[in-house]
């Protein structure tokens, strides 16, 4: 007998969902930077526990939107919180108890409220807690108990590992069962031409995060598979202002070269085979509100009301 199904993994901006994500998996399959809200899209991470596949749904985090795509980002975690069959809402331990009187930030508590509205059962990880007292850990569990809305508390570091196997092991017991839909050695469900577009994205914010807008875009324009086994990729990185294209590009092209180098090696790392990476930079002011990038990073596209 075989068991699989989804679980969610939602959380506010920057809880640490791509992290725990990947650690579960045991590769990398999202992107991860410190930015806030760099995971735009559902990502689905594969794990295997015995004769169960878990398949880990990473979410954008949710939280208050404003513009067009911050609105896609959010109705795409909540959706893949509806369809899943089991849902962790991951919440930053430090991030709660630095906050006065140890309340929840807005975005965890409209999370809560959320799930509430939709009758819908979760588990709560506490995250980061290698960097916690556990007599500051104690407190909080008990008062997110109380919200109702969750069957049980787990106290887990993604970074470090900690608690992670209790986790999984709940996540395994609550998949249906059913046949396997990946292979059980497929770690990730993402074409490649979209993740070699977010890897490229990462190393971006990675390299210039404090001088760049989030609303960076990379589209993989061109993939062209090579008789010598090798890929050739043209990616177009999408600014909103002259000045950002500057900056990516750095002076005398260096920045780019740099993003480019990095991005290369991590794409031959992960398509095992030699990767020639050409990128250009467009300034696209009003790309964020054409239908056919969010077609390419698989969001709905929220129509004006």
């Amino acid at each position: 007998m075989t068991r699989c199904g989804f679980t969610a993994i939602i959380g506010a901006p920057n809880a640490g969902k791509s992290t725990l994500v990947n650690a579960l998996v045991g590769s990398k399959v999202a992107i991860v930077s410190p930015k806030v809200q760099t995971t735009r899209m559902n990502v689905r991470g594969v794990a295997m526990r015995g004769e169960t596949q878990i398949v880990f749904v990473d979410t954008p985090g949710i939280f208050k939107p404003k513009r067009r795509l911050d609105k896609a980002m959010v109705a795409a975690a909540w959706s893949g919180a509806g369809d899943a069959d089991a849902v962790v809402h991951l919440v930053d331990a430090a991030e709660v108890s630095d906050h006065p009187n140890g309340n929840a930030s807005a975005d965890t508590t409209s999370i809560i409220e959320g799930l509430k509205a939709a009758s819908r059962k979760a588990v709560m990880a506490l995250n980061k807690i290698d960097a916690m007292a556990v007599e500051q850990l104690l407190p909080l569990a008990e008062k997110f108990n109380g919200a109702g809305v969750y069957e049980e508390i787990f106290m887990i570091s993604a970074l470090k590992g900690n608690g992670l196997e209790t986790l999984a092991t709940w996540c395994a017991a609550r998949m249906p069962e059913g046949p396997f839909l990946y292979p059980p050695d497929q770690a990730a469900d993402i074409p490649s031409r979209l993740l070699a577009s977010e890897i490229t994205r990462e190393k971006i914010y990675l390299r210039l995060h404090d001088e760049l807008p989030y609303s960076t875009a990379v589209e993989t324009e061109k993939w062209e598979d090579r008789k010598d086994g090798s890929v050739k990729i043209d990616q177009i990185i999408y600014v909103q202002r002259d000045g950002q294209k500057a900056i990516v590009l750095g002076k005398k092209g260096q920045t780019i070269k740099d993003i480019g180098a990095s991005s290369r090696r991590e794409l031959e790392q992960i398509f095992g085979r030699r990767v020639h990476l050409f990128l250009f930079v467009k300034v696209r002011p009003d790309w964020a509100d054409k239908r056919e990038h969010y077609r390419d990073m698989g969001l709905e596209f929220p129509e004006d009301k």
